[in-house]
């Protein structure tokens, strides 16, 4: 009889969970309570860890999309954009906890930071890599396949090209919320007008809210207001 309670697996740590998981290490990464000049030192450092391991996920998917994209898989390539989006989501939901820390808290907290700042986060270095990658990939299949996007969405059939659009135009809202959530809770921590630990003025934030992964995809949608039923302009071919 095979005995279960028989711990299998090479690694550090007293079960196979702890081993496979490596809760061991993981447990390990934030401030001790011997370092933390502030007991919320836990939260900060948890969302945003945990911010870098759901950004690391969707970036992944992300990067598979691009090569199910280039290979004509363009069903399994929306598929995986679906979840990278969201991983997005659960991104911005994350930010609700940093909606706990107490503006004066912080101040105690930000004294320990350094310089470190969410510019130079790894995880959103790779979304803006990640998602220029897949964006020239979808402009090559839409140039190789001779398609006119616009005309897809005005006959309204289901296809793997217009399923695709979608995915991507997804993932790019959900980075955009998280861009408008995240400048939402730092202003509500730190105020406006005020400088980030890089000597950066936190309002230049509000700018990057408006821009755009994919913005020929986002113009297709003006181009379509424009030229329907209530608009001024004549349908204009290859768009």
């Amino acid at each position: 009889m095979k005995d279960y309670a028989e711990q299998i697996l090479d690694g550090e740590g007293e079960n196979d969970y702890t081993r496979y998981m490596r809760t061991d290490a993981l447990l390990s990464l934030q401030r001790g309570p011997g370092e933390r000049v502030h007991r919320d030192e836990m939260l900060f450092q948890i969302v945003h860890q945990s911010t870098e391991l759901w950004l690391k996920l969707a970036c992944a998917e992300v990067a598979e999309a691009t090569r199910r994209i280039e290979a004509g898989e363009l069903d399994a390539a929306t598929r995986l954009l679906g979840r990278a989006a969201l991983g997005g989501q659960l991104v911005t939901q994350q930010l609700e906890m940093m909606r706990q820390l107490s503006p004066w808290d912080f101040q105690t907290i930000r004294t320990i930071l350094g310089h470190g700042s969410g510019a130079d986060s790894p995880g959103w270095r790779a979304v803006r890599s990640h998602s220029r990658v897949i964006g020239a990939a979808f402009d090559k299949l839409v140039a190789d396949r001779g398609i006119d996007l616009a005309e897809v969405y005005r006959t309204g059939e289901d296809t793997p090209e217009y399923r695709l659009a979608e995915a991507m135009i997804e993932w790019d809202d959900r980075i955009s919320i998280w861009r408008v959530q995240h400048f939402k809770v730092i202003t509500r921590i730190i105020g406006h007008q005020s400088v980030g630990t890089q000597g950066t003025p936190v309002d230049i934030l509000a700018k990057l809210i408006s821009h755009k992964l994919f913005p020929e995809l986002w113009h297709l949608r003006t181009e379509l207001t424009a030229t329907g039923p209530m608009g001024d302009q004549p349908v204009r071919e290859g768009l």
